[in-house]
């Protein structure tokens, strides 16, 4: 049996307006340096970053977190991982072996809006942070192991499944088919 995602997804206009991840990638935020973008993805320095090279690739639509991605999904979290991997190795990172990739999970997360934590070296993550970015914990989820999980979750349902089915609930707008 699949899981189904969560209806995290698409917050409301306000949400939006006002997410600083938004707002960066956008171009909206002049106090943030994108590094490398493409049409859908940017990536820029963490203010409060915990190793050497402690990098965000984020993605241009507003998705709240992890926890709102599904199977339809798996390709973002792909390019998400490659952009992050672009830019270590135009930093200069060699050892793809000593850095680490992933998503913290709520509610052990700081910003609204899915991101990809990439750091390097791996190794000299920051004692006092590295509870933070300890793969497979609650705390933070490895890309590999997200892309893995994705593959049995469904997207949610919509209401235009829900037109013939009397018995479900709709997760998007709340009505239901009574």
């Amino acid at each position: 049996m699949e899981d189904t995602a969560t209806n995290w997804s698409n917050s409301d206009v306000n949400d939006v307006e006002t997410c600083i991840f938004c707002l960066i990638a956008n171009k909206k935020d002049e106090n943030t340096k994108i590094i490398k973008e493409t049409k859908d993805l940017v990536c820029f320095s963490d203010i409060f970053p915990c190793a050497p090279h402690h990098y965000l690739v984020v993605p241009r639509e507003h998705i709240l977190s992890c926890f709102s991605l599904h199977k339809g999904h798996i390709d973002l979290v792909e390019r998400m991982a490659k952009l992050g991997k672009d830019v270590l190795h135009a930093q200069g990172i060699t050892d793809m072996a000593d850095i680490r990739l992933g998503f913290h999970q709520p509610p052990f997360i700081s910003v609204g809006h899915l991101h990809l934590h990439v750091l390097a070296p791996a190794s000299q993550i920051s004692k006092y942070m590295l509870y933070k970015f300890t793969p497979e914990t609650n705390y933070f989820v490895t890309e590999e192991v997200l892309r893995k999980r994705l593959k049995s979750i469904s997207p949610p349902l919509r209401c235009h499944y829900l037109e013939n089915c009397k018995l479900f609930q709709c997760i998007n707008c709340a009505q239901t088919g009574l």
